[in-house]
């Protein structure tokens, strides 16, 4: 395979492996380092078209650093990452160099970041939250935007709360509001971090009932969840992470039946346990 190396100089960048059918998002090799820990190492991961990928793991495995990666929030270290065959972070060619903030910022339009804690505009309407980014960043007529937006915010439940301000709502209105934004400019790949993992018990369902609905759909996914039901339920194949590698990457229904390693079976018999203490 033919890839990227290190943000560093250690390589040159070329085009993303050729492949029969190319995967939407193609991660080779990824590496992340905070000082002297190591949070990613060398990860490997693809996800085609329509897909919903659930990335599951203990507390500190990297999960959340993966995301923050593909959506560029973090710089990577190492590796190489592909948004529908292109580069993402770097200029192509036989020397790397970094994309400049408007190429980085030309490419984050095109994946959306559902992130744990909503990060709404807190004095802007329901509306206004939804209707902003493709108006101001993807040049939407405003009553397009508009039109689209109320047509998303009925679609998670919220069609009445278009005029309320965030403050107005509760945690698990908030982040289908959040879904709904993230949504809005119709992203070729929809990033979830945690999304569950800031609300009340009671309030969860509703905001993965709304995830489920965008999976049906047939949106691209990559989901990063403590939500083991949701996991096997909803996603396509699930990815198991430790200490910042890809331990297991296997069809969902294979990936809870029939654990391949022991870390696996261990990480699924304590969240079990903890499933049946809550319950």
């Amino acid at each position: 395979m033919n890839t990227a190396q290190s943000s560093n100089g250690a390589g040159a960048a070329g085009t993303a492996p050729a492949t029969a059918t190319r995967p939407v998002l193609e991660v080779v090799g990824l590496r992340k380092r905070f000082g002297d820990h190591t949070a990613l190492d060398g990860i490997d991961l693809t996800v085609n078209e329509g897909e919903v990928v659930a990335v599951l793991g203990p507390s500190g495995s990297g999960k959340s650093t993966l995301v923050r990666c593909l959506d560029q929030l973090e710089t990577i270290d190492g590796g190489a990452m592909y948004l529908d065959g292109e580069l993402l972070g770097f200029e192509q060619g036989k020397v790397l160099r970094p994309l400049t903030d408007a190429g980085v910022r030309a490419q984050r339009r095109r994946m959306s970041m559902v992130f744990q804690q909503f990060n709404l505009f807190p004095h802007w309407t329901v509306l206004r939250n939804v209707t902003e980014a493709p108006i101001a960043v993807h040049g939407i007529a405003p009553a397009k935007a508009k039109a689209q937006a109320l047509d998303l915010l009925e679609k998670v439940g919220l069609s009445d709360k278009a005029t309320a301000y965030p403050r107005q709502l509760s945690g698990g209105q908030q982040q289908r509001v959040a879904i709904a934004r993230a949504v809005a400019v119709e992203p070729r790949v929809l990033l979830f971090d945690e999304p569950t993992s800031a609300l009340d018990p009671e309030l969860i369902d509703e905001v993965l009932q709304t995830m489920k609905s965008l999976a049906a759909s047939g949106r691209t996914m990559v989901v990063v969840t403590h939500e083991m039901e949701f996991a096997r339920e909803v996603a396509d194949r699930c990815v198991f992470m430790a200490d910042g590698r890809v331990i297991e990457d296997r069809p969902a229904e294979a990936f809870f039946r029939n654990p391949q390693t022991d870390r696996l079976r261990s990480f699924l018999a304590r969240s079990m346990r903890r499933n049946d203490e809550q319950q």
